[in-house]
């Protein structure tokens, strides 16, 4: 394993290494009213306030950080149709007919985050394909079954057992599924490019902006920012990522931690074939992509901690062995690392997001849980969303709802 000693940039995930557009935003000095505020400025927000500008509501989007950061630039942005939950364990969760429908939904969200993308000339974005190695959750039988399962509701699948998976890309795996058609982007640029569409069609975008309380009637919802400055809408999003809003309490959502590297850059003949994204069916899983620049993005080794200080004490032995899981499985890559960073994301029982509107909270919609589907699931909620405020429920909008158990305090 190369690990040539060179200044590692702990803490900085790859993207803020890479130059990104700029897009005009204003602090929040006076009372606004608007037809929908959006909560958030990460990827979730911007298509969120895009899918809305298009539809030509009057639109404001508010971050306490500022645009594109959080969870948006922590994302290693592996951009499947793949659901954390594979499709045979989604079924025995909450039937055949929903797991499906689940999964057909994610492949047509892939493509049109791709549509959108080409439409606006978004840089860095590239199709690729999948690899899913077998691994410690789905061995080679079960992920026989996984293929089947796949090819039944009529999304392409390639079973590879173990001397094909060593003939194409010289892995010691015992079995392996190819997906096709997946997106790999720069997350940063992208959320960038949405929000700079959205302020295009008229959004108003406003950072920092800490929001210290939310008061909803039937009429309308008052947002009140820590300068105590008002903002008055419609309806309200809430699109912070894993972070529950104020005052929403979900019992089948949990925040997790998860760690990634970027190696220094590699000569393109160091790659396997394709360079298609590689994830494992283990626990804890491993996702390994390459960047337009000749990196290798490495990532996972999660674990159900929320903290950040013990989240980013972890950052060098996490490091490591993501280090020495890569080198396993590519002798030859150059494993040294320029980037080593973490991120939280937030995670349901089911592998699902929870999107729609809030109980107990009129008028006010959440996009929360996504796991490590965050631009699949945002899309996805873009359209529930967006479709719902304009009086066009969205045919699938039953299998994200807020559990009905689950009540705002």
């Amino acid at each position: 394993m190369v690990t040539t000693r060179r200044k590692l940039r702990s803490g900085r995930p790859v993207w803020e290494g890479r130059r990104a557009p700029s897009v005009a935003h204003e602090r929040l000095a006076r009372d606004i009213k608007t037809d929908v505020l959006v909560i958030g400025a990460g990827i979730t927000g911007a298509m969120i306030a895009d899918a809305l500008t298009s539809a030509g509501a009057k639109v404001a989007v508010v971050d306490k950080r500022g645009l594109a950061k959080g969870s948006t630039v922590a994302s290693t942005a592996l951009v499947q149709y793949e659901i954390d939950t594979p499709l045979i364990v989604l079924t025995r969760k909450i039937g055949k007919e929903k797991a499906g429908r689940a999964w057909c939904r994610c492949r047509l969200a892939v493509d049109a985050i791709a549509a959108r993308f080409s439409e606006l000339g978004v840089s860095d974005v590239a199709r690729r394909d999948s690899l899913y190695l077998a691994g410690n959750v789905l061995g080679k039988e079960e992920l026989q079954r996984e293929h089947e399962a796949r090819r039944a509701i009529g999304l392409p699948s390639r079973f590879l057992d173990r001397n094909a998976l060593r003939d194409r890309f010289g892995l010691a795996k015992p079995a392996a599924l190819m997906g096709y058609g997946n997106l790999v982007i720069d997350p940063r640029k992208a959320a960038l490019a949405l929000l700079q569409a959205a302020a295009t069609s008229g959004a108003r975008i406003f950072a920092p902006v800490d929001v210290t309380a939310v008061a909803t009637k039937k009429a309308g919802v008052t947002v009140t920012a820590a300068n105590g400055q008002r903002i008055h809408c419609d309806h309200l999003v809430f699109a912070t990522g894993y972070e529950l809003p104020h005052g929403v309490t979900c019992r089948h959502h949990k925040i997790n931690s998860t760690w990634a590297i970027a190696t220094v850059r590699q000569a393109r003949d160091a790659f396997w074939p394709g360079e298609c994204c590689i994830w494992e069916a283990s626990d804890p899983y491993l996702y390994i992509r390459t960047t337009s620049d000749g990196r290798v993005l490495c990532g996972g080794e999660d674990e159900d901690i929320s903290d950040d200080k013990k989240r980013d004490a972890l950052i060098g032995p996490k490091t490591a062995t993501l280090q020495r899981k890569l080198h396993r499985l590519f002798p030859k890559l150059n494993t040294a690392v320029d980037y080593a960073w973490t991120g939280a994301f937030g995670e349901t029982t089911t592998g699902l997001p929870i999107i729609g509107r809030v109980p107990g909270m009129p008028r006010c919609w959440v996009a929360l849980g996504y796991g490590g589907n965050g631009t699949t699931y945002s899309a996805i909620a873009a359209d529930v969303i967006a479709g719902a405020i304009a009086g066009r429920p969205d045919i699938d909008a039953d299998l994200y709802r807020f559990p009905a158990h689950d009540a705002a305090k």
